[in-house]
């Protein structure tokens, strides 16, 4: 019997432990495939499932894979043809959730109590993590989520916790899951943590990754930060930054990040997938990315973009700023294919993207990381969270993600033509679609004196805000979108940095980009009572997408 796909959560939970544990009633035979109640599913096994699957790959607008929803609801590639490449609409609808990993992440913390004999162990402990890591996923995508009552297959109806008390849990988890790898970590910093681990990192990777994602979850939080003590926002963010060389690990390096991997054989890289590889031409690079890196004479819009065809038939040459042009996402498909037709916008890079299976000339698909970090702590001392020299966190951040693209000083960059046309006032040179089209030469001081921070104040969190979104080009799951979100204000109503919406593009109702998914779609059956009275307590009795949620008021 196949499941449906929004089971509420402690239906979907005790139906998945009942699969794990086996428990039979009745005279039925029993299963021999299937463990006993009193059986033992290896911890490894359930790590292997839990990392695996972490990174949604599927499941419409929750896809967090690279130049799939997440990275056009983040504007940073538009499509201009549908049948190719989909709309640009934001009706996300009913959002999927993570009902799966936080099943795992119980029955990882039970199986390993049961196997180790304690709950101090590493598998415990990662338990912690993927349970905090499941209800955050959801709540900050809807808002009040089942979550304390989550798992207990006595009850099948779940009350939705408040977001505000999700985050709470989720701190104290993620806090406690810090403090069992410490002596773990400790131990055997380099060793692998376990087979089971498809990100292949170490026992202090894991510790530094678990204190790296808690300071995500607490920046997250910074408009909660002045009216909700009870959560220690700013304590616990300076805990961790100046806890960081001792109690608190955090990420040190690129070296530390988390990496969601791909090969040809088995897990081709996105665009392979989904049918992209032949239709760059049907993809711009979106306004908000050429903007923050053209506009500040950024070398990477060079690595992963082209110049407007358009611009260089105009004289201009391959290597000016100038010559980069982005996609409105306020305007209809067709004016899109229209513009982009006739050589107005930008592409990304087809030999960087569209010619390994493999995605090995693309840059690594980093799903939290080190730059993100670097821009989080400059961002915390900027609000005042925690004392340090913002300046140097946010520099740290520029040059790491320069790393991640492997740009240096003084290199020459080859700009291959991007798309397969023959129409000579585009391709007036007749260039084969990959072939060289022009050089541009990386000058790192002159980008990094544009962007040099302005201080602590309004104008430097904006560059900060900025350049964690260059930094997160197609990479980090729904995380810029979120950044963005939060970065929405009455004095900035188009966020940092400024998206399009207003327009019939958007495809909304109101033509804004909506502020919250709609709950998965079988609550409202399984959970109608704490469904109803979860509705009525966060948007007055109706599942609004424009209406925000506690964490983004």
């Amino acid at each position: 019997m196949k499941l449906k796909s929004f089971i509420p959560l402690a239906l979907l939970l005790t139906i998945g432990m009942v699969s794990i544990t086996g428990c039979q009633k009745g005279d039925l035979i029993d299963n021999p495939n299937v463990a006993a109640s009193t059986g033992t599913v290896p911890a490894s096994l359930l790590l292997n499932h839990l990392t695996a699957t972490l990174i949604r790959t599927s499941g419409g607008s929750s896809n967090e894979l690279p130049f799939l929803p997440a990275a056009n609801a983040s504007q940073y590639v538009l499509s201009n043809y549908s049948y190719y490449r989909g709309t640009n609409s934001y009706n996300y609808g009913s959002t999927t959730d993570s009902y799966d990993i936080l099943k795992y992440a119980i029955a990882l913390q039970a199986q390993s109590t049961q196997q180790q004999g304690n709950q101090t162990n590493k598998y415990y402990a990662l338990g912690q993590f993927f349970k905090a890591y499941a209800g955050i996923w959801l709540s900050q995508r809807v808002g009040d989520i089942p979550f304390s009552q989550a798992g207990d297959p006595k009850i099948l109806t779940p009350k939705y916790d408040t977001q505000h008390d999700v985050y709470k849990s989720a701190l104290a988890l993620l806090d406690n899951a810090n403090t069992l790898m410490a002596p773990i970590a400790a131990a055997n910093p380099n060793a692998a943590l376990d087979a089971g681990d498809i990100f292949g990192l170490s026992n202090l990777q894991w510790q530094k990754l678990i204190n790296t994602y808690t300071l995500r979850v607490l920046i997250s939080l910074s408009k909660r930060a002045g009216d909700n003590a009870d959560l220690q926002i700013p304590q616990k963010f300076a805990a961790i930054v100046n806890g960081a060389s001792g109690t608190y690990p955090i990420m040190s390096s690129n070296s530390d990040d988390m990496i969601y991997k791909f090969n040809a054989a088995f897990n081709p890289y996105p665009i392979f997938v989904d049918g992209y590889q032949p239709y760059n031409n049907f993809g711009n690079v979106g306004a908000p990315y050429i903007t923050a890196t053209a506009g500040n004479q950024d070398p990477r819009v060079f690595v992963v973009a082209t110049p407007a065809p358009a611009q260089i038939t105009g004289g201009k040459s391959v290597s000016d700023f100038t010559a980069y042009a982005g996609s409105d996402d306020n305007l209809t498909l067709p004016d899109l294919l229209n513009n982009s037709n006739g050589g107005q916008y930008s592409f990304t890079s087809y030999n960087r993207y569209y010619t390994s299976t493999s995605g090995a000339l693309a840059e690594p698909f980093v799903f939290i990381g080190y730059s993100e970090m670097c821009f989080n702590i400059a961002e915390g001392i900027n609000r005042g969270w925690v004392a340090g020299s913002s300046a140097t966190w946010y520099t740290n951040g520029i040059n790491a993600s320069l790393a991640i693209y492997g740009i240096t000083n003084g290199e020459t960059v080859t700009i291959g033509f991007p798309v397969n046309v023959t129409d000579p006032s585009i391709n007036p040179k007749g260039l084969a679609q990959g072939a060289a089209w022009g050089t541009a030469t990386v000058n790192i001081p002159q980008f990094m004196a544009k962007v040099a921070y302005a201080g602590d104040n309004a104008a430097g969190l904006a560059q900060i805000f900025t350049q964690r979104y260059v930094s997160m080009f197609v990479n980090s799951g729904w995380e810029p979108f979120f950044e963005w979100r939060r970065s929405v204000s009455t004095a900035d109503p188009n966020g940092i940095p400024a998206w399009s919406q207003g327009g019939a593009g958007i495809g909304t109702p109101n033509n804004l980009i909506p502020r919250r998914w709609l709950y998965p779609a079988n609550e409202a059956s399984y959970n109608t009572a704490n469904y109803n009275a979860a509705l009525q307590s966060q948007f007055g009795g109706t599942d609004d997408p424009t209406k925000d949620t506690w964490l983004t008021k």
